[in-house]
């Protein structure tokens, strides 16, 4: 089948796509600061941004700084409920002039266009990440895709420029048989990559969940009949607009199951602050369930246990820790304890990544490492099992570990060290679990503040960029 032609669902797909019926969602969505300037938004709302802090978003409209044309301003109704209450909510949601005082960033965050074989995939990995969706119901203001939100024209590996586009169904379901059949023939590996069979992939984007259910139906059926064997569906939507998660949907994911039940999905959500599923008291703090934990969110929990319910489903929740939104051990404490007592899994928690803007919201990286281990106190192991992560170019990479004190006889390490462990290496993976070691800096936001002080690079973080261990400078 070429790559340009219509894709033609099989029987079996189409059997069960004509049992799928589209939902209908009021999710009254707020789009541009305009509105807010205005007054074109409902009463209530209008005082969510001050007359300054329009005045001064304002000023920049048309100017190299207009926050607009870094990431677009957007909100859904009931997002907004709850943000009205949550000052780290509305840091998230809310446009400020601090994220364009520095521009620095990269263009293609994690250099995935890299790893592009086809348009809107990236096979970096042993599972595939498709953009299918270029928005989502509402806007982090550190969105780690605002290239691809933004429609931000990006320099490609044989040079062109253009902004990313989203993945076709056909074209994806060709490259996976096409790798696949690859493998089966070289025996368990592919020729060129060393990678094996691709069996899982990451609906990604923007959100998933703002296409209807026929929509993600196709997906779910063409990728299923290509061999995939788990399909991930990361959103947000349980935060934005968990009413999306209704019967429709739900009618949809059992019928999926009924003709692919060998096939696993996993629900990739994005709690960045318990304030985005919990019931708070005027006072604003959080409600005892007379059954232990705290309650939550009617609309939220019964998102989350319609998921949890279906055993074929796991829910996984992944956040970065962002400045004035989650940098609270505390808060995430209450966050990983409250998802796995309610069917969620804690995954990665990350530090920033390198996006154009990112100085306005990353936490030094041993900042984090110290909230998130701090939040662990107390938790059980179960509970614990989320690591620190921050995305190299070469890979997820897990900060592993920073000592309090000075690593005797170690050129370098005279303020203690961080070790970095390469936990997912690109193509066949085998720089995979190898460390970097470099001497502590509290102010680094990015693998770059240690650039004059690494001290032993097995994984080549920096060496990849010419960069000599510190004891090897020291050497010569």
């Amino acid at each position: 089948m070429s790559s340009i032609e219509k894709y033609m669902p099989s029987q079996r797909e189409q059997t069960f796509l004509d049992k799928v019926a589209n939902g209908k969602y009021d999710r009254q969505i707020i789009t541009g600061i305009a509105k807010f300037a205005t007054g074109d938004v409902s009463q209530d709302m209008q005082g969510f941004y001050s007359q300054e802090e329009l005045d001064r978003i304002l000023e920049l409209k048309g100017t190299s700084r207009d926050l607009e044309a870094r990431m677009p301003i957007k909100i859904t109704r009931h997002y907004y409920e709850q943000a009205q209450y949550s000052r780290p909510m509305q840091t998230l949601v809310k446009a400020s002039p601090k994220e364009t005082y520095d521009l620095d960033g990269a263009e293609d965050p994690g250099k995935q266009m890299t790893y592009s074989p086809r348009e809107g995939l990236i096979h970096k990995y042993e599972l595939g990440l498709l953009y299918v969706a270029s928005t989502c119901s509402a806007h982090c203001r550190f969105c780690y895709r605002e290239e691809l939100i933004g429609r931000k024209e990006i320099t490609r590996e044989d040079g062109t420029v253009a902004p990313k586009g989203l993945a076709q169904l056909g074209e994806i379901v060709e490259y996976i048989g096409e790798h696949n059949r690859a493998v089966a023939a070289n025996g368990g590996r592919h020729p060129e990559t060393g990678r094996e069979k691709l069996r899982e992939i990451l609906m990604s984007g923007g959100d998933p969940m703002v296409l209807g259910n026929k929509n993600i139906a196709a997906w779910l059926a063409g990728l299923a009949e290509a061999g995939v064997e788990n399909i991930r569906i990361g959103t947000k939507e349980l935060a934005f607009h968990p009413q999306r998660l209704d019967q429709t949907f739900f009618a949809m994911l059992d019928a999926f199951h009924e003709v692919y039940p060998e096939v696993s999905l996993r629900m990739m959500v994005h709690f960045n602050h318990p304030d985005e599923f919990l019931r708070k008291t005027p006072d604003g703090g959080y409600v005892d369930n007379q059954g232990g934990g705290l309650q939550w969110i009617p609309e939220t929990r019964g998102a989350v246990k319609g998921l949890a319910r279906r055993e074929w489903i796991t829910i996984h929740n992944q956040s970065p820790i962002i400045r004035d939104i989650n940098d609270d051990a505390e808060a995430l404490r209450i966050m990983q304890r409250e998802m796995l007592r309610n069917g969620i899994n804690n995954h990665y928690f990350f530090c920033g990544r390198d996006i154009v803007g990112h100085k306005a919201f990353n936490v030094p990286i041993e900042r984090a490492w110290q909230i998130l281990n701090e939040s662990q106190k107390g938790l059980s192991g179960v509970e614990a099992h989320a690591r620190l992560s921050i995305t190299h170019y070469k890979g997820k990479t897990e900060v592993a570990a920073v000592t309090n004190e000075p690593v005797p006889g170690v050129p370098g390490g005279e303020k203690g060290v961080v070790i970095f462990k390469l936990l997912r290496s690109a193509a066949d993976a085998s720089d995979r679990c190898k460390v970097t070691i470099v001497g502590r800096n509290p102010d680094a936001i990015w693998f770059s503040g240690y650039d004059d002080r690494v001290i032993f690079d097995e994984a080549g973080l920096y060496s990849m960029y010419g960069i000599n261990p510190a004891f090897l400078q020291a050497a010569e």
